[in-house]
C-alpha cells in the first residue's frame, strides 16, 4: 500500500487541500504503507519554490511525514517525453493547434457524447490532411499533442463514488509551449512512485477515465482511487484564498486561530468522538475509512474553527 498527495506549489494550501492530504495520509499509515509527496509543478511560470515551502512546511505543521525525498514534475520531463514517443510509435499522437477559442465554439456547437468528461476536445485537428498541417505550421500557430484516442469506455470502482463510467478522449499530451500536461504526468509518476491508492478532490473524478485509458496504453497498473468530497464554504463554493476569507494556515493564524484548531476542525470532520477534535492526526488513524465519512461536500467557515474553543 502506498498513497501520496500531489499539490500543485502555486500558492499556500487552504483547509479543503489539508484535510485531503491528511485523508489520504491516514488511508496509507492506517493500513500500514508508505505515503509520498510529489510537487506538480509543470507551470514554472506560477510554481514557485517559495510555495513549495509554504505547503511542506503546513502538511509538517498539521502532523503529516512522508517517505523518502519530495518528487517534482520539474525534474521529470524526460520521463514524460519517452511516454509520448511510445505512444506516438503506436500511431496514437497527433498535433493540434486549435486555440483556446477555437477549442470552446468547437465544443460549444458540437454534441456532447454522454460518456465523455465535460469540456472534450471534438476532435477538430484529429484528421486533418497533410497539407493542411503543414499550413498551419507555416502560419506559425504552436502546436500541442493530443492522444489519438479508440473511443474506450472506462469503468472504474471508486472507493467513495462506487462504479463510475467514462469514455476517454483525445487528451493533450503535451501542452503547445512545450510543457506535458498533466494528465499524462501524473500516470507517468504514479507509476515511477509505486502508488496503489489515488485518493484526492473529487473535483478531480471526471477526468479519471483519461488517466486509466493513458494507463493501459502504456502498459501502466492502476491504483485503488478514492475521490473524497471538496471542502465548500457557506455559499457552498469550493474553497479559494482569492476571495479574501482566511483559509490558509498563515491567514488563519493571523485571524487568531492556530495551527491546532486547523488539525481539531480536520479530524471532527472525521467523525472524531472527541468534541473538540483531536490534538493529533495520529489519534485518527485506527480504523479509519475515507469511504465512511461521504461524498457530500464539507461546509466550512472561519466561525467553525473559533467555536472549537
Amino acid at each position: 500500500m502506498r498513497g501520496r498527495f500531489a499539490p500543485s506549489p502555486t500558492g499556500d494550501l487552504h483547509v479543503g487541500n489539508l484535510r485531503t492530504a491528511t485523508m489520504a495520509w491516514l488511508s496509507a499509515r492506517s493500513a500500514g504503507g508508505s505515503f509520498v509527496v510529489r510537487l506538480e509543478d509543470l507551470d514554472r511560470a506560477q510554481a514557485s519554490s517559495a510555495h513549495e515551502r509554504s505547503q511542506l512546511d503546513d502538511l509538517r505543521t498539521i502532523g503529516l511525514d512522508w517517505d523518502g525525498e519530495v518528487v517534482r514534475q520539474s525534474d521529470r520531463f524526460e520521463r514524460y517525453d519517452e511516454a509520448i514517443e511510445r505512444l506516438a510509435d503506436s500511431g496514437l499522437v497527433y498535433e493540434c493547434s486549435c486555440t483556446r477559442s477555437e477549442i470552446r465554439a468547437e465544443i460549444a456547437a458540437a454534441s456532447q457524447a454522454p460518456h465523455l468528461p465535460p469540456g472534450s476536445y471534438p476532435g477538430t485537428c484529429r484528421d486533418l490532411s497533410a497539407a493542411e498541417r503543414r499550413r498551419r505550421r507555416s502560419d506559425g500557430r504552436p502546436v500541442a499533442l493530443r492522444l489519438r484516442s479508440d473511443g474506450r469506455i472506462i469503468t472504474f470502482d471508486d472507493r467513495v463514488h462506487g462504479e463510475t463510467t467514462g469514455m476517454a478522449d483525445d487528451v493533450v499530451l503535451r501542452r503547445n509551449d512545450g510543457v506535458p500536461a498533466y494528465n499524462l504526468a501524473v500516470v507517468v509518476d504514479d507509476a515511477a512512485q509505486g502508488v496503489t491508492e489515488v485518493l484526492r478532490g473529487d473535483d478531480l473524478l471526471p477526468t479519471t477515465p483519461r488517466q486509466i485509458a493513458l494507463q493501459q496504453l502504456l502498459g501502466l497498473p492502476r491504483p485503488d482511487y478514492v475521490h473524497v468530497p471538496l471542502v465548500v464554504d457557506e455559499e457552498g463554493r469550493r474553497l479559494a484564498k482569492r476571495r479574501g476569507e482566511p483559509v490558509t494556515l498563515r491567514d488563519l493564524s493571523a485571524a487568531g486561530v492556530p495551527s491546532a484548531d486547523v488539525v481539531s476542525w480536520i479530524g471532527g470532520s472525521l467523525g472524531s468522538d472527541d468534541v473538540r477534535g483531536p490534538a493529533d492526526v495520529t489519534e485518527l488513524m485506527e480504523g479509519f475509512d475515507a469511504a465512511a465519512h461521504g461524498a457530500e461536500p464539507v461546509p466550512w467557515t472561519i466561525h467553525s474553527m473559533r467555536t472549537i474553543r
